[in-house]
């Protein structure tokens, strides 16, 4: 997608996996730890049936909070506001990405 170019519309029934991010010093936000990259390797991962949303908790601080995790980096997915699956930490294994990926097709 180019700079330009307008988000993708979601339809109503779209899971969201909302990437929770914690306060990070100048030295970590410069390595990159959460970078957009890793978020964009992240959703083509998913694919078109869940959209990844980054929330960090230095611009959302109360968004993060809202959701309660006792630690972050956090997964949670959401579809029309019902949690649908949650996790400390960023998605890694393969069966990780199965069970999120059932979580996401269940109705």
């Amino acid at each position: 997608m180019s700079p330009s170019s307008p988000p993708p519309v979601l339809q109503p029934d779209t899971a969201v996996l909302l990437v929770l991010l914690p306060l990070v010093s100048a030295g970590e936000a410069s390595s990159g730890t959460h970078s957009n990259a890793s978020i964009r390797t992240l959703q083509g991962r998913l694919g078109p049936g869940i959209r990844v949303l980054r929330i960090d908790e230095a611009s959302h601080p109360a968004v993060v909070r809202s959701f309660g995790t006792p630690e972050l980096p956090a997964c949670v997915l959401v579809r029309q506001g019902v949690e649908l699956w949650r996790q400390h930490g960023l998605p890694e294994d393969e069966d990780v990405f199965s069970a999120l990926l059932e979580a996401a097709h269940a109705q």
